[in-house]
């Protein structure tokens, strides 16, 4: 029970890939209880799909309070808006009120949130912040082909796919298995590096994983000849895989 002037917690949520169904039982508890839910948009609009997965479990009367973010590579102005966020949820806090900040997939995996926690560490060490697990793209993903991500002693390395193949190129020789998030803007360089490494044959990709509009790609060339959206991710394994349907 919180005591009287007492400021109140904050939870770091991850609402999962895209189905409801895979919200953690543990968020759902905590997103039924607090008093105020906050979650990252964009600059331009108040869209967010993580409000939109959640939606389910979150009471009518429970306020939500949308966070713009700019995207933009502009570090000092990120850094300005992680701040300034930062501020907004402490003074909710302090009013004593208990908040949740959602983000996609797991909140400490390429998350919005990542920012905020330690935004919100530098600002108010003495606040209480709870992190709540939740299932990341590629492993709903894994789960979606019937491949396993990692199995005996083979390593499993994430990057992001964002500045193209380089990092593929660099690490692929001493990497067993390989996910490649954020596999859209630069998907041609991308396919590239896993032909050049021999892999493209081993990989596969899913776009929008557990949502509606959801695709299985099982040949990459697909993706360069029809560039995909943001929620694009690639499973690449060294030893291959049966690309078992699911």
């Amino acid at each position: 029970m919180k005591k009287s002037g007492e400021d109140g917690t904050l939870y770091g949520i991850g609402v999962g890939p895209g189905d409801p169904d895979l919200i953690p039982v543990k968020a759902v508890d905590i997103l039924k209880n607090v008093d105020v839910i906050f979650a990252a948009s964009s600059s331009k609009n108040s869209h967010s799909r993580a409000v939109n997965i959640a939606r389910p479990y979150i009471p009518d009367s429970t306020r939500l309070h949308m966070l713009p973010f700019p995207m933009c590579k502009d570090k000092a102005e990120k850094a300005a808006a992680w701040k300034r966020h930062a501020r907004s949820i402490l003074s909710v806090l302090k009013d004593g009120l208990d908040a949740a900040f959602l983000t996609l997939g797991d909140p400490l995996t390429y998350a919005t949130y990542g920012y905020i926690l330690k935004s919100m560490q530098a600002l108010a060490p003495y606040v209480r912040m709870v992190t709540v697990p939740g299932i990341s793209s590629f492993q709903a993903a894994a789960a979606r082909v019937n491949i396993p991500l990692v199995e005996g002693n083979e390593s499993l390395t994430v990057v992001s796919g964002v500045e193209g193949g380089g990092c593929i190129r660099k690490l692929v020789a001493g990497v067993d298995n390989l996910v490649i998030m954020k596999a859209y803007k630069n998907v041609a360089d991308i396919t590239a590096a896993l032909v050049e490494s021999g892999r493209l044959d081993t990989s596969v990709g899913i776009v929008n994983c557990c949502l509606e509009d959801e695709e299985i790609i099982r040949d990459l060339r697909e993706l360069s000849n029809n560039p995909p959206g943001y929620w694009t991710l690639i499973l690449s394994k060294k030893n291959g895989h049966e690309k078992t349907q699911p």
